[in-house]
């Protein structure tokens, strides 16, 4: 799918913030993957804008390090070593976690509904014959900061979606269609276990579910093959 599919076009004209938003949501929902190269005039095309505020965005991407400048001056988003994945997965689990415990104090009976529900949307895409891939990482995504956000913690929050905006292009190898783990549906089991804690306000539980959740994805991640070792992409890492 091209760009100016996934885009929105933007009316206002002042917009490195606007442009910036739309390209931190696909990073994040895992619609561009890694090592794919990020065209400025064809983002200003897609976005209808010009040049510079998407050059000012993707500048702020890259120094959050959710986009990279390469040896011959393009912009990528990065490609990850084992090493760093595991590094980062192992954040997640302790800052997600720290979250979704305190959710489970704090989250009324509305916020845990409405949790449910995404997993009821997630798990039924997951068990159609041909699941959309996209669809799943957007659901997967919408549901997991869901729960964050009941966490009432902003500055929590903003560090959660730093570590996705790293991890957010690497979703797609975990939740693609085709992927044995689709097939089985782990991940739906392992958030129906983080919804059931949630409704019982058991914050232990929902954290072991929620570390289930990403050790699972994480290991099947690395087993697939698909990270870089550091040797192979020139050191770096």
């Amino acid at each position: 799918m091209s760009l100016s599919e996934l885009v929105t076009p933007l009316k206002r004209q002042t917009l490195s913030a606007d442009v910036y938003e739309q390209l931190k949501e696909l990073l994040m929902t895992g619609r561009m993957m890694p090592g794919e190269q990020i065209s400025l005039r064809g983002t200003a095309t897609a976005l209808g804008v010009s040049v510079m505020p998407v050059r000012e965005a993707v500048h702020r991407l890259a120094a959050e390090q959710a986009l990279e400048l390469t040896p011959n001056r393009a912009l990528r988003v990065p490609r990850m070593t084992v090493s760093q994945f595991r590094e980062i997965t192992a954040i997640r689990i302790n800052l997600e976690g720290l979250a979704t415990e305190r959710a489970a104090a704090l989250l009324d009976d509305a916020g845990v509904a409405r949790i449910a529900e995404l997993n009821t949307q997630f798990a039924d895409e997951m068990g159609r014959a041909a699941p959309d891939g996209a669809k799943l990482i957007a659901l997967n995504k919408a549901l997991h900061f869901a729960v964050y956000e009941g966490a009432r913690m902003p500055t929590l929050m903003k560090m959660i979606e730093a570590l996705w905006l790293r991890i957010g292009p690497i979703l797609n190898y975990d939740l693609r269609s085709g992927s044995r783990r689709v097939g089985d549906g782990v991940a739906a089991a392992h958030h129906a276990r983080l919804v059931e804690a949630l409704k019982q306000h058991d914050g232990a539980a929902a954290r072991e579910a929620l570390r289930g959740d990403i050790e699972a994805a994480a290991d099947f991640i690395v087993s697939a093959g698909v990270l870089v070792t550091a040797d192979a992409d020139g050191g770096r890492g």
